[in-house]
């Protein structure tokens, strides 16, 4: 059994920055990042693969959004930069301990309480 606990989010203005943290009590192979808005499915955001560190963004967060790891504290972060309305979501931490489709949320074993991010405009 692997528990997820996220920090981080919180209110902030379009254009603004947040940095989400999730640290994980035991060996994950796949930590990943997905959200969910209102009245929506809940989408994939990135995903980091802890062994070799190749990382992976959804379309609408490349080049704003940043994963990264400290092994040391068996932590993921998520930077998130250039803010926009539609990043608002409950962020998820989830963790795979196979390998294989990190963009599925199905593939997850494991996942974190949930934090809230709201930008506003």
């Amino acid at each position: 059994q692997v528990q997820l606990v996220e920090s981080g989010g919180g209110l902030v203005q379009a254009g603004g920055s947040l940095r989400l943290s999730c640290t994980a009590s035991g060996s994950t192979r796949i930590m990943g990042w997905f959200r969910q808005a209102p009245g929506k499915e809940r989408e994939f955001v990135s995903a980091v693969f802890w062994s070799s560190g190749n990382t992976f963004y959804a379309n609408s967060v490349k080049g704003r959004f940043t994963i990264s790891r400290d092994n040391a504290k068996n932590t993921v972060y998520l930077q998130m930069n250039s803010l926009k309305v539609e990043d608002t979501a409950v962020y998820y931490c989830a963790a795979a301990i196979r390998g294989g489709s990190y963009y599925y949320a199905g593939q997850y074993d494991y996942w974190g309480q949930g934090t809230q991010v709201t930008v506003s405009s």
